[in-house]
């Protein structure tokens, strides 16, 4: 006769089904497009001047912005190499499923990624980073 698995082995299983499930998807996901024309990225004073931040679009996707001034340039947050979403560390940015480590600019430092984050067209206007093109 077999035996009955503890409650805590069983509660034990559980939490780690709820916590892998959202890393291995966000690991899997395509390769995000890019907000539309005209979608609001974020108000410029999210931005301090000389920092870069990764902020997420209403849609859920990141964005790392960069601003000198009053022009901002903008990246995918998304990593190229299977989807994850980028961080800013101290000297670049990093995708924390793989190790990928990017430029502020995104070109690729290190890692498994082997293509830049794609850069996103934006304008200033009305204090908002809002997306061109």
């Amino acid at each position: 006769m077999s035996e009955q698995p503890s409650r805590r082995t069983v509660l034990g299983a559980a939490a780690v089904a709820v916590i892998s499930v959202p890393v291995i998807a966000s690991c899997a996901a395509e390769p995000a497009e890019p907000p539309p024309s005209g979608t609001v990225i974020a108000p410029l004073d999210a931005v301090p001047d000389g920092d870069t931040v990764v902020v997420t679009t209403s849609k859920g996707e990141p964005v790392v912005l960069r601003r000198d001034g009053d022009t901002v340039t903008a990246l995918s947050g998304v990593c190229t190499h299977q989807g994850c979403s980028v961080r800013k560390e101290l000297d670049n940015l990093l995708c924390p499923c793989h190790n990928s480590k990017f430029d502020w600019d995104g070109s690729v430092i290190s890692g498994l990624a082997t293509e830049p984050l794609p850069p996103i067209a934006v304008i200033v206007e009305g204090g908002n980073i809002i997306t061109a093109g």
